[in-house]
C-alpha cells in the first residue's frame, strides 16, 4: 500500500466558532457540506465536522509543524474572542513546542523541529 496523504476529522463543540477559529489561525476554509468543512494551509489539510464528543475532543492531539515557532506564538497570542488556552513555548531536545487548545478542547502541538 502506498499512502500519499492522511487527513483528520476534528470535532467541534460549536461549529461556527471553530470555523472562525481555524480561519483566524491561518487556514483557508472550503465548504464541503452543512456539517463538514475542509481547511487548508499549504500542503496541510484537515476536516472540521459538526460533531462533538467530549471524550474524543479532550483526547485528540494534533501536531502542526512550523518553520518559525516565534511567529506562530505571536499569531496565537493575537487571537481574540475565542475560548482557548495555550502555554508558552517549551524547549525540548528535538525542538520547540507551543501547546494550543482549540475551542472544542482539541490539543495542537505547534512544533518547530531542530534542524540537523
Amino acid at each position: 500500500m502506498q499512502v500519499d496523504d492522511i487527513r483528520v476529522f476534528i470535532p467541534s463543540k460549536n461549529y461556527e466558532v471553530s470555523k472562525s477559529f481555524y480561519q483566524a489561525l491561518g487556514f483557508n476554509m472550503d465548504y464541503v457540506s452543512e456539517d463538514l468543512s475542509l481547511f487548508e494551509n499549504g500542503d496541510c489539510f484537515f476536516f472540521l465536522q459538526r460533531f462533538y464528543n467530549q471524550e474524543l475532543a479532550n483526547n485528540l492531539i494534533l501536531q502542526l509543524s512550523v518553520i518559525d515557532i516565534n511567529e506562530a506564538y505571536d499569531h496565537v497570542i493575537g487571537l481574540e474572542g475565542f475560548d482557548i488556552k495555550f502555554n508558552p513555548i517549551q524547549e525540548e531536545r528535538w525542538g520547540k513546542v507551543l501547546m494550543l487548545w482549540g475551542p472544542a478542547g482539541e490539543l495542537w502541538q505547534i512544533t518547530q523541529f531542530n534542524t540537523l
